[in-house]
Formats: C-alpha cells, structure tokens, sequence
C-alpha cells in the first residue's frame, strides 16, 4: 500500500513538473464568428498536439479597437498576453504603445515568402513588426444579370470613375427600378482611391519616413475622390445606409439587388457568392474602379497581423511566433483563404492553390490576387502610419457625408483635412 502510494506521489509530481514546463501562449483575436473561431481553435489544437511543450489558448477579446487596448492596459500590468491579432491602421498606435516588440527580433526568421505587398506594410524602419495574417484588400462586385437588363456588357465591368459614371447613366435608362452603385461609406475605400493614384494619404511618405504631422486632403487626388462623389449623388447613382462603416448593411443592399455594383472586400466573395445563389442571381468580381486617365498603382493591404508583446519569457516569445507562422504557413494559409476569402499571405499558397485548381474552380478569386500582386511598391501602397488613424479615418468619412448632403468638395476637403490635422496634432504632441 506504501509502496502504491509511493508511485502515486511520484506520478503526481512528475504531472506537476510537466505541467510547470509547459509554455503557456495566450492568443487574443477579433474573430467571434464560428467559421473563423472554429478555425483558429482548430490550428492551436494541431500545434499543442505536434508541441507538447507549448499550449496556444485562442481567445476572442473583441473588436480590433477593443483587443488592442486590452492588450496595451494587460502588458502596463504586466499581464500581455503572448499573441494578439491587431488591425492594419492599428500598427502605429500599437508601435506608439512601447508594448510590442518587432516579431523580427524573437528569432531569426525568412520572410522572402511573405507576399510583397503585404510583408510591406508591417515592415518599419527595416523591421518586420508583425507577421501578416487575414490580408484583404478591396474589389468590384457586380450583378451580371441587372448589367445585361441594362444593355451592358457583364464581361466588361467599370474599370475607371468615368466608366462607372457611363454604366450607371445607362441603368438609369433601363429604368429598373434599382440604384446603379452602393457600398459602405468608409475610410478604408477613401485611402485605396489614393493609393490607386500613386498619391500618399499623408505627409512624409505616409508616415513610414518620419511621423505624420498633416492628412494630404488638399490634394488633387482627394479631390477626384471626393468629386466622384459628388457627381455620383448628384445623379442619384449612389445609395448607402446612411450609416458609417456598415458593412454588413451595404452587404445587404447589393445581395438583396437593389444595386447594380457595389464595392468592398476581397473576404466578402465567398459569403456574398453564396447570398447572390440564395437570392438567385450570378455575381462578378472586378478589379477596384480608379481615377479615369490614372495608371493603376494597386492596392493597400487591409485585415490584419499578429504582434508580439515585449517583456514576456524568451520560451513564450519564442512559442507566439512558432505558432503564428504554423498558422499562417503555406498549407494553412491555402485552406484559410478558401474558407474565408481572405488572401492567403504566402506566394508558395498561392502556387499550392494554383497546382490544386483552385482558381479555375473559383475564377472571381483571380481577379483580386491579380490586383494584389501587380500593386507597385511605394510610400502610397505601402499604406499610411498614423497613431490617429481611427479618428482620421471617421474624419474623412464624415467628410464624404457631408458631399453626399449637398456640401461643396472644396469646402468638405478643407474641413475634414483642418480636422484630421488637429488630430495628428494632437496625438504627436504624446511624443515630443
């Protein structure tokens, strides 16, 4: 009997020192949805399952605004934790924050796989900061059928403002008895049109070269935007919900065929593929429409990485990164992208999505990968840096609501760029 509980006592201390060797990696993540909790639960179970050493332990915290202030208010208590998913315009403030450090310093890692654009925009100052993980970037959604009742070609969809402005004065004709465009009144699609010009949002190369200290609204190519705009609204060719940043409301409009066209992201092809059969009608994907008489520069990266915070052991450190780019490595990433419509951050992904058939079976992937990867590099496409940009970016969109309810271009640029300035004023007066 001693001796049973001799061997019992022992076992019990050799669980508790495993339990003890055992890396703990809390991730934090801004995805409540089932589909892609579901799949991230899936990929730390496989990892803790392949590491014994390590347990990766997924945790939902939120919008990305509200995870990464929990983060920033958890590592000022000394309580990080190990992982967390962090939206692309959050990367400044998250910099700002003094919380993380660059997932380029844990260890040495070959990123050269990374797609261009994308490694890019988390790449400051020399340093990847964090490592690319739902990538998206906005593109042209269609209702070919609404298109050839309106005398219109659904192989040939707008490529230009002018072209959309043509479209859109046929369907009027048609008389239909639908809006020729919507899409979600947002920032995001504000910076992509400035991008798509070759011209920086903000000054001093985006931000990347030194702080931003002032929003290039007075630009002519804010102008553009903004007019086209206007001109949409003038001819009563744009509808919205009326509220900022509705994704899922404009969404709606264009599955429900109120509209023609409808633009927003390259994650959304699958969800609104599948409600265009539901509600009976073939969608098309297109390139995002630019500035007529403008080369097409590309895109900037949208969605978001995962950071590391500073401060924590080396093993758990060490852990967040092996498991990031277990989750994001080439198989992984082929598999994320066909179960969500996020790019799949990887070049060897998409040669393995190639090899399999992929974008034969699904064609309307091709076109966003394609507006990806010929995106030239530049201060513009690489994406604005601005620790503001969560306010700047309402700023604009208030700007473009105030067009939309009868106010000049001039006078809606001068005052959403007077705003957004005193913003960054603001914000960089943390920092002198």
């Amino acid at each position: 009997m001693k001796k049973m509980m001799l061997t019992l006592a022992l076992m019990g201390m050799a669980t508790a020192q495993t339990a003890q060797a055992q890396t703990t990696v809390d991730f934090w993540h801004s995805f409540g949805d089932a589909k892609r909790t579901g799949w991230i639960q899936a990929r730390a179970d496989e990892f803790n399952k392949a590491n014994p050493g390590v347990k990766v332990v997924p945790t939902y915290k939120g919008s990305y605004n509200d995870s990464l202030q929990a983060t920033i208010l958890a590592a000022r208590q000394g309580k990080p934790p190990a992982l967390v998913q962090i939206f692309e315009v959050g990367s400044q403030l998250a910099l700002d924050s003094g919380v993380f450090q660059p997932v380029s310093s844990v260890k040495t890692v070959d990123f050269s796989d990374y797609i261009k654009p994308v490694i890019n925009y988390y790449t400051i100052g020399g340093k990847v900061n964090s490592l690319p993980f739902n990538s998206s970037s906005p593109v042209l959604y269609y209702n070919k059928d609404l298109m050839k009742k309106a005398g219109l070609d659904p192989k040939k969809p707008p490529t230009t403002f002018g072209g959309m402005l043509d479209a859109c004065k046929k369907i009027e004709a048609a008389k239909l008895g639908v809006t020729c465009f919507g899409m979600s009144l947002n920032g995001w699609f504000i910076e992509q049109w400035m991008a798509q010009q070759g011209a920086p949002l903000l000054n001093n190369d985006n931000g990347r070269k030194a702080r931003a200290t002032a929003i290039n609204l007075d630009s002519k190519a804010a102008k553009n935007i903004f007019t086209f705009f206007k001109t949409l609204q003038d001819n009563k060719y744009y509808t919205y919900t009326g509220k900022l940043e509705d994704w899922d409301g404009s969404d709606a409009i264009f599955n429900n065929q109120k509209v023609v066209f409808h633009i927003t992201s390259t994650a959304d092809i699958g969800n609104n593929g599948e409600a265009a059969k539901k509600a009976g009608f073939q969608m098309g994907i297109g390139a995002l429409p630019i500035v007529s008489g403008t080369k097409r520069n590309g895109v900037v990266i949208g969605g978001a990485s995962v950071w590391i915070p500073k401060g924590i052991p080396k093993p758990q450190a060490e852990g967040a990164l092996d498991f990031a780019l277990y989750m994001t490595n080439t198989k992984n990433m082929a598999d994320w992208h066909k179960l969500t419509g996020y790019y799949p951050v990887r070049q060897s992904s998409i040669d393995l999505l190639r090899k399999q058939g992929w974008f034969t079976q699904t064609p309307l992937q091709l076109v966003a990968f394609n507006q990806l990867t010929q995106t030239v590099p530049s201060p513009a496409t690489a994406g604005g840096l601005n620790g503001a940009a969560i306010q700047t970016r309402k700023i604009i969109e208030e700007g473009v609501q105030k067009v939309l309810s009868g106010q000049s271009v001039d006078a809606a640029l001068k005052e959403a760029k007077t705003r957004a300035d005193a913003a960054l004023a603001e914000y960089n007066a943390n920092f002198k």
